[in-house]
């Protein structure tokens, strides 16, 4: 493991306020009001995602979206294979909420249970093992140790041959490239990168929540590496946000 990694596990002991902002009603509220903007920008990548999965498009099987949020990711692959199930997971009953609104059209595919990706037993649905799990825009709200953690038990409930794909942010730690990134992500969202310039505590709140625990994309291929992953891959990559994963291997080695 780096030492990157390992420095970072330093700020475990801070105070964790993903619960401050991810289960507080204005703050989600906030958020969802801004999603379908978001989204927009992101049709591309969550149909990649989909279309990195092994499967048929009539193929039928069960995925798991950890941290599903309002299960932005998981209706694209629901979208992608239509004979497709899900079983989301969040701990935010905010978020279960307002996926309920935004799953409607897809009411008898799915199911939305509680998990806090921090720690706990997993969805009982996916304890005998699935062939693909999806995270999206949570793994970085995550300490290092928990990512590492987080990857090995997907890996465990992974069936032989099945694939984890996670679609999130990275930092760097290069200061030119960092600018280079800010430079162009405001030159394509001027109206966020207005918006930051005069951010609400409740915004800034979110808005350092959501850099507290990001780290650049090596130290997470090598957390992949570590818990037995192979083909592991960055298989997209725009700025700071990228899609990587790897499959846990279809014969035990």
């Amino acid at each position: 493991m780096s030492d990157r990694v390992r420095d970072k596990s330093e700020a475990d002991s801070e105070a964790d306020s993903n619960d401050s902002v991810w289960k507080s009603e204005r703050g989600v509220a906030d958020w969802v009001s801004g999603e379908r903007r978001r989204e927009q920008r992101r049709s591309e990548q969550r149909r990649l995602l989909a279309e990195l999965l092994p499967f048929g498009e009539d193929e039928e099987f069960r995925f798991v979206d950890l941290g599903a949020g309002t299960g932005a990711a998981a209706r694209a692959v629901l979208d992608y294979y239509p004979r497709s199930s899900a079983v989301l997971a969040d701990f935010s009953p905010q978020m279960r909420e307002q996926a309920a609104i935004a799953l409607g059209d897809y009411a008898g595919r799915y199911v939305y249970l509680e998990y806090d990706l921090r720690g706990g037993p997993w969805p009982e649905v996916a304890s005998a093992g699935v062939p693909a799990v999806i995270t999206s825009l949570c793994v970085h709200h995550l300490p290092d140790e928990r990512k590492g953690e987080l990857f090995a038990e997907i890996f465990a409930h992974l069936t032989p041959g099945g694939w984890y794909l996670n679609f999130d942010a990275v930092s760097t730690d290069d200061p030119l490239v960092a600018a280079t990134w800010k430079l162009a992500n405001d030159r394509q969202d001027p109206e966020t990168a207005a918006r930051q310039a005069n951010l609400s505590p409740e915004e800034r709140l979110r808005h350092e929540n959501h850099l507290r625990h990001m780290i650049p994309l090596e130290p997470q291929l090598e957390l992949l590496r570590a818990a037995g992953f192979e083909g592991i891959d960055l298989y997209w990559k725009q700025l700071d946000f990228v899609i990587y994963g790897g499959r846990r291997p279809a014969v035990a080695g």
